[in-house]
C-alpha cells in the first residue's frame, strides 16, 4: 500500500433536463470571483454537509428549486483528479421535474445561468463537468476522469482524460483487434463511446481523436453487409461530397470500416414546427435525387419487385400479424405479379429518418448507413418514408418538388407494394433481432395500406 487510506471529498451535480424544439437542453451556471475556474461554464453543484446529509438531500439543497427526491434520478459517478493532484468523487444525477425557476443562488461565485443544447455544450468549460456529462451521453454509469499535472482546467479535446467504465455484463467493449485496426487508421483514440442502434447485432462506436478528431467505427453484421457499404462509399457516396461520411479504412477481416462523422442530428424521433418539416423533407427530395443520379438509370434485367422473399418474410411474421394481413399481402402479391419492371440504378436501400441527419443552422441534410445500397428502381427509397407523409400531403408535395418530379402512376403502384413486402420483412426482422420500432412500423404500414387500398 501508497499514501494511506483516501479522504476524497464528495460532490453532487445536478443534470437538470429541458426539452425544446431541437432537442434536451441542459442547466449551466458559470464560475465568477476568487474561486476555481473562475470564468468556466459548470453544472449547478455542491458538496456534503457532513456525514449525516446523503447525496440526494445535498442535491435537492443545492439546485435553488423544489425537487422532490422521488424525481432525483442517477446519472454517473466519476471519479476525478484534477491538474493539481487534488482527487474527489463526483455523484452526477439527472432532474426533469421542479417547481420554481432555476435562479443563480451565490452571485459572488456565480455570475451566469443559461441553458445550452445537450449536444452543443459551450466553451469553456470546467473539463470535470464535461466528463461527468460526456459520460452520461453515453449512458456511462462509472468513469474516471483523472487529469495530469499540467493540463487545462478549461475542456480541450487534446487532452480528454475521459475513461468509461463498462458495466457488468456489457458488450459494447470495443474488440482489441478493431481498437488497433482504428488507430492504426487515424492515430490515437482517447475515448470510445458506443453509439449502436437499440438492436441485437449493432456494433458502432463514436471515436474521439487524442489530438482532436471524431470517426465512427462500425462492425458489420455479416459479409454482405460489408462488402454493399465499403462498395458504396468506394464508388458513388463519395460524390455527395459534405453531406456523407467518407470512408477512411476497411478491414474485410474483422468486417469493419472507419468513417468521418457528419453533422447534424437524427431525424428520427425528433419533432418540428411544420414549415422546417417542409424545408427538411424538400432537402430529402433533393437528396435523393442526387443519389439516383449518381448513375444512369437502365433497364431492369430482373424482376425489380422481390415477391422471392416473400414467403420466407411470412413464415417469420405470421404470428404477429392482425386479422386479414395474410390475406391483404397475398392478395397485394398476385396483383404485383402483373406489373412492368422499372428501370434501375444506384439506390441508398434504408433511406429512413433514423440514416438522416438535420443541421438546422444551415439547412444541411446528411446521409448515413449504406449498407443495404444496392441497385433496384428509386421508387425503392421512398418506401421507408412513406409513413412519414401519411395524412401530410403538404410533405408529400415537399419531397417530389425537392425531387424534381412527381412519382408516376407506375411508380406509385410499385411503392405500395414495395411498403407492403418492406412491412412484412421488418416485422419478419424486428422481431428476429429486438427491433420493435421496426416492427410497430410494419403492422402501421400495413394497416394504413389496408384502409386505403382498392377492393
Amino acid at each position: 500500500m501508497s499514501g494511506g487510506r483516501h479522504t476524497e471529498p464528495l460532490d453532487v451535480h445536478l443534470i437538470a433536463l429541458r426539452g425544446s424544439e431541437t432537442g434536451p437542453e441542459v442547466l449551466l451556471s458559470r464560475r465568477a470571483g476568487d474561486v476555481y475556474a473562475t470564468g468556466l461554464w459548470h453544472l449547478p453543484s455542491g458538496h456534503l454537509d457532513g456525514p449525516e446529509e446523503d447525496v440526494v438531500t445535498a442535491l435537492v439543497r443545492e439546485t435553488g428549486v423544489l425537487v422532490a427526491p422521488a424525481d432525483v434520478r442517477a446519472a454517473v459517478t466519476v471519479h476525478h483528479r484534477s491538474p493539481g493532484g487534488g482527487a474527489r468523487v463526483g455523484f452526477f444525477f439527472e432532474v426533469r421535474r421542479w417547481l420554481g425557476t432555476p435562479r443563480v443562488m451565490e452571485p459572488d461565485v456565480c455570475d451566469a445561468m443559461g441553458w445550452f443544447p445537450l449536444d452543443a455544450l459551450p466553451e469553456p468549460m470546467v473539463a470535470y463537468c464535461r466528463a461527468g456529462l460526456d459520460a452520461y451521453r453515453a449512458n456511462a454509469r462509472i468513469a474516471l476522469h483523472f487529469q495530469e499535472p499540467g493540463d487545462p482546467v478549461a475542456y480541450t479535446p487534446a487532452v480528454d482524460r475521459l475513461r468509461l467504465v463498462s458495466e457488468a455484463g456489457s458488450h459494447s467493449v470495443v474488440p482489441d483487434a478493431v481498437r488497433d485496426f482504428a488507430e492504426r487508421a487515424v492515430g490515437r483514440i482517447s475515448g470510445w463511446t458506443d453509439v449502436s442502434w437499440v438492436r441485437e447485432g449493432s456494433q458502432v462506436w463514436r471515436a474521439d481523436g487524442a489530438e482532436a478528431g471524431v470517426w465512427f467505427v462500425k462492425i458489420h453484421q455479416n459479409d454482405r453487409f460489408h462488402q454493399r457499404e465499403v462498395c458504396a462509399f468506394r464508388s458513388w457516396v463519395k460524390n455527395l461530397g459534405p453531406v456523407a461520411p467518407r470512408l477512411v479504412a476497411a478491414d474485410e477481416s474483422l468486417r469493419a470500416v472507419v468513417i468521418t462523422a457528419v453533422p447534424g442530428r437524427a431525424l428520427h424521433g425528433a419533432v418540428y414546427p411544420p414549415a422546417e418539416e417542409r424545408r427538411i423533407f424538400y432537402r430529402i427530395g433533393q437528396l435523393a435525387a442526387t443519389i439516383h443520379r449518381s448513375a444512369p438509370a437502365r433497364p431492369a434485367t430482373h424482376d425489380t419487385l422481390p415477391l422471392g422473399k416473400l414467403e420466407r418474410h411470412l413464415d417469420g411474421a405470421r404470428a404477429y400479424l392482425a386479422p386479414g394481413d395474410e390475406a391483404f399481402i397475398r392478395a397485394t402479391a398476385e396483383r404485383a405479379a402483373g406489373l412492368p419492371a422499372l428501370t434501375v440504378g444506384t439506390t441508398h436501400g434504408d433511406f429512413q429518418r433514423r440514416n438522416l441527419r438535420w443541421e438546422k443552422a444551415t439547412g444541411t441534410l446528411c446521409v448515413i448507413d449504406f449498407e443495404r445500397s444496392e441497385d433496384g428502381p428509386a421508387v425503392r427509397d421512398f418506401v421507408r418514408l412513406s409513413d412519414a407523409w401519411d395524412g401530410r400531403p403538404d410533405l408529400y408535395e415537399a419531397v417530389t418538388d425537392g425531387y424534381g418530379r412527381p412519382l408516376t402512376p407506375a411508380e406509385e403502384e410499385h411503392l405500395a407494394v414495395l411498403s407492403v413486402l418492406d412491412a412484412v420483412s421488418g416485422i419478419q426482422y424486428g422481431m428476429a433481432y429486438g427491433d420493435l420500432e421496426l416492427v410497430e412500423r410494419g403492422r402501421r404500414t400495413l394497416a394504413r395500406l389496408r384502409s386505403t387500398s382498392r377492393p
